[in-house]
């Protein structure tokens, strides 16, 4: 079921915005985009979240993940690559793994999403290597934020859990798998055992 808003620039139709404008119209888009995952196991789109709503979490997550046990990680860098990881989304839709994409193709279509955004911008190409360092995992950076933004699929499972609306197990096995430090095992572990 892929439940999508209007597109991003209908506002915009026969004007002429500056780039900044134009730009945050697109990102807004994502507060409206729901995370198909959730979707397609039921939960309905009054109570879904959306992509907006999962980059805030992130955000505050990977703040406080840093703070708390990764203080030789660049902070900033983190909070940036979580805001720009998802921003391709804006033109491609949330692509999950069901939708049998081939991660190359899905590379190549949300790279040319994130740059139709932001080729327009001041420092573009910052944006779009914090992408790209993202979507290569070899930095600690990209390794804190690839399994940040698992750990919030999985706090965002176990709320959809609470508010009874299905087995989320499936999240659980998902997030267990991406994740390599300790300290965030052991955060997934105490969130685990909430669900007894």
């Amino acid at each position: 079921m892929k439940v999508k808003a209007s597109l991003p620039l209908s506002a915009l139709a026969g004007r002429n915005p500056s780039p900044l404008l134009e730009a945050y119209f697109e990102i807004n888009h994502l507060k409206q985009l729901y995370r198909q995952g959730w979707l397609r196991r039921g939960v309905t789109p009054e109570r879904c979240e959306s992509v907006a709503e999962h980059v805030f979490g992130m955000a505050m997550l990977a703040w406080w993940l840093v703070d708390a046990y990764f203080p030789g990680v660049d902070r900033d860098k983190v909070i940036r690559m979580v805001l720009v990881h998802e921003i391709g989304e804006v033109y491609t839709g949330d692509l999950t793994p069901s939708d049998n994409i081939p991660r190359g193709e899905k590379h190549r279509l949300e790279r040319k999403a994130l740059e139709q955004v932001v080729a327009k911008l001041p420092r573009a190409e910052e944006y779009i290597a914090l992408w790209e360092e993202f979507e290569h995992n070899e930095t600690p950076e990209a390794r804190l934020v690839r399994q940040v933004d698992r750990l919030e699929m999985a706090f965002q499972a176990s709320i959809y859990e609470r508010q009874e609306l299905g087995d989320m197990s499936e999240f659980f096995v998902s997030t267990e798998q991406a994740m390599v430090d300790d300290q965030i095992r052991a955060i997934l572990a105490e969130l685990v055992a909430l669900r007894k």
